[in-house]
């Protein structure tokens, strides 16, 4: 067994093997031919061109990142400033600063302030996560972890009872081991002072593992997550790279897809936290926050049996 901190940053991890309750053991898995060839049937690699436009939400506008002064640049067909192109291909091309077992820290500060959205009980904030990158801070609205996505098919209806509707479309289960998700809170709470609940997701403890729900857009203003797998590559050679498919959404459409995939999963991510309309709820008050994760893009390298996916509605 290897471990994976001994390994470079771009090396495929094996991601979310079974695991011992007593000891999170890991084994690498080779990347094999029949793991990473997507590009069978109709699912030919697209070029990076007009098909990478638009791959990721407009965020950075909407939330005051850049000023009108700032040099803006191309990053993938969208319009950026300049350092959040740079956060961009840290965290998107890169892959660098993700959450992951056995991996580094990421140099990364959580941040969120919350607002009342002027009905109900809830507060909400976006999470703003800073990365430092060579001595230079660079905001963005982006998170990369190392986790599973399950595109496997659901039981639709139990008993004459709907269960998971609209999977696959509007939102999947991502599979990440249960050490990512507390290292994830811990920065939840050095960045927010908030202590984040277990509302929402399914934990399973003989695996060591955590099912998170993430949200899919779906919109038509909004673009859908995109699905990238990695390029078949001379082993010899350092880098990796990754050809776009299409979305989340098309690839779930095809049965020969309906696996679970292993890679790196991009997230925007918010908190919700219970108070009153008229009384913003402090960290110190006693409640805590609940994450709610959007999936905004996957990077794959491949597929994995190593799961036993959820099939229907658990019991919470």
């Amino acid at each position: 067994a290897n471990s994976l901190a001994t390994i470079p940053q771009h090396t495929p991890p094996a991601l979310l093997v079974s695991q011992t309750s007593s000891q999170h053991h890991q084994t690498m898995t080779s990347i094999t031919q029949s793991e990473t060839n997507y590009a069978s049937g109709h699912w030919q690699k697209k070029s990076m061109g007009s098909e990478a436009a638009n791959v990721i939400p407009n965020i950075a506008d909407q939330r005051g990142y850049h000023d009108e002064e700032e040099t803006m640049v191309t990053w993938r067909g969208n319009l950026v400033a300049e350092k959040e192109a740079k956060a961009l291909r840290h965290v998107f091309d890169d892959l660098q600063d993700h959450f992951g077992h056995q991996r580094p820290d990421p140099n990364v500060r959580f941040e969120a302030n919350l607002t009342h959205p002027g009905h109900g009980d809830v507060w909400h904030a976006d999470l703003d996560f800073t990365y430092n990158i060579k001595g230079e801070h660079c905001k963005l609205a982006y998170i990369g972890m190392d986790m599973c996505l399950d595109l496997t098919p659901k039981k639709i209806h139990k008993y004459g009872r709907p269960m998971l509707n609209d999977y696959g479309e509007t939102w999947v289960y991502a599979y990440l081991p249960d050490m990512t998700m507390d290292k994830i809170k811990s920065y939840v709470k050095a960045g927010t002072g908030w202590d984040v609940t277990a509302a929402g997701t399914v934990v399973d403890p003989n695996r060591n593992l955590v099912a998170i729900k993430a949200k899919l857009n779906n919109q038509a203003e909004q673009p859908k997550p995109s699905f990238w797998v990695v390029t078949e590559k001379d082993s010899a050679q350092d880098d990796v790279s990754f050809s776009r498919i299409g979305s989340v959404q098309d690839v779930h459409s095809d049965t020969s897809q309906k696996r679970i995939h292993r890679g790196v999963g991009i997230f925007s991510v918010s908190m919700e936290v219970d108070g009153t309309p008229n009384f913003k709820p402090s960290s110190h008050s006693g409640e805590v926050a609940n994450l709610v994760f959007t999936l905004v893009s996957v990077r794959t390298w491949g597929i994995t049996d190593c799961i036993a996916p959820i099939v229907h509605a658990p019991m919470m």
